[in-house]
């Protein structure tokens, strides 16, 4: 059971809570940016000592990448819980010059507040919650990550090892309308290039090859490999090539994003990837990518993890409901082993990755109680068997 004055201490927390994520919102922390990268981990790991007395940290070298930041809260149960967020953010530095932090009836605006700043806080205040209250929760493994918007190339393996045993695995991405999110889309990154034969447009055009007009009608092709039915996307989002208006273009590639919903879908789309072919054979064609992230399908342990979180909910007069997204989170990677995972637990708003981006004070205290009531329903019973496996 949540303990009724729970909500209430968390009402009383806000405006330290909303100092918190002034202070976290004025770090900048752009994913390509590792100076600012570092000095902001710095920052928050002096911020995190203070606020969970006690914790054990370790840093873990990203190289070119955000380092690792693990802390570790002893519990008073078996077990331990994983937390996973990232501090990295999309937005370049100085962005804060033009765009401050603001609080203005109800909302704060500022560059990561919605993704994922206020995440990471309510995290720590659940911490903060479940020590003021004496409650019996297992260990706590919080996990911060610098390139989860790059697709955490050095955030991965730190969270499938630390994601191995623990009895659930919280994501702290911001939720959807206050929906938590059990199903998420795997992300393939594809760059098609086209090299082609350059020559003068207008003193010998039959003897070069457009790799523009080439590309053009892969790009068509690149198109129909979406499948709706199956949840597949396929966005070419990105275009370049050629050198002058008056040249036939020697060179041309575009980016491609590819969503899917089912793993099955990955082997299909490397296959129609790898049929692609010019139709001048003439060009030379290459595509270089990989899947960034598998998609998240919700498994047995996900799925009474939601449950659990729902009965928690219900205790604080939350009526919690879940969704599938066509965004990826580094849930993915927990999901894809089989683990029980679960994401949006965030902020309530909206705009990520936007100039719009803000998120609402007034649900932060319930969406902390929250995870904290969940950390108490995670503790293993009097027999030593865990709630929820993974």
């Amino acid at each position: 059971m949540v303990p009724p004055a729970l909500l209430a201490w968390a009402v009383r927390a806000l405006p330290a809570m909303t100092a918190d994520l002034r202070l976290l919102v004025e770090l900048e922390t752009p994913s390509d940016d590792k100076t600012l990268l570092d000095t902001g981990l710095t920052v928050l790991g002096r911020w995190l000592a203070g606020r969970l007395a006690g914790a054990r940290f370790t840093r873990h070298d990203g190289g070119r990448h955000g380092d690792v930041l693990e802390v570790t809260l002893p519990g008073t149960a078996p077990g331990h819980v994983l937390f996973l967020c990232h501090y990295d953010t999309v937005w370049p530095r100085g962005t804060l010059e033009t765009w401050p932090f603001r609080v203005t009836d109800g909302r704060a605006s500022g560059p990561g507040t919605f993704d994922m700043k206020l995440g990471i806080v309510q995290a720590v205040w659940a911490l903060r919650a479940v020590r003021a209250f004496g409650l019996r929760v297992p260990s706590v493994r919080l996990l911060l990550t610098g390139d989860e918007e790059i697709g955490s190339p050095a955030g991965r393996p730190h969270i499938e090892r630390s994601s191995d045993g623990a009895l659930a695995t919280l994501v702290f991405e911001a939720s959807l309308d206050g929906a938590l999110k059990t199903g998420r889309k795997g992300v393939g990154l594809f760059d098609v290039t086209v090299r082609g034969v350059e020559a003068h447009a207008g003193l010998d055009p039959a003897a070069g090859v457009s790799a523009i007009h080439q590309l053009a009608e892969l790009i068509g092709m690149i198109s129909a490999f979406g499948d709706a039915g199956k949840g597949t996307t396929v966005n070419v989002g990105l275009v370049r090539g050629g050198t002058a208006l008056n040249v036939v273009a020697g060179e041309a590639s575009c980016g491609v994003d590819v969503r899917v919903a089912q793993a099955a879908e990955t082997a299909r789309l490397d296959a129609d990837f790898a049929a692609l072919r010019p139709s001048d054979a003439r060009a030379l064609l290459s595509v270089r990518g990989e899947w960034n992230r598998p998609p998240m399908v919700p498994n047995a342990p996900t799925r009474r993890l939601f449950t659990l979180a729902a009965r928690v909910g219900e205790q604080l007069g939350l009526r919690l409901s879940d969704v599938s997204v066509g965004g990826a989170s580094d849930a993915n990677f927990v999901s894809a082993l089989g683990r029980g995972v679960l994401d949006g637990l965030g902020a309530l708003g909206g705009g990520a990755h936007a100039r719009h981006e803000h998120v609402l004070l007034a649900p932060v205290p319930a969406r902390t109680a929250l995870v904290a009531g969940l950390l108490v329903a995670l503790a293993p019973g009097p027999a030593g068997a865990p709630t929820l496996g993974a």
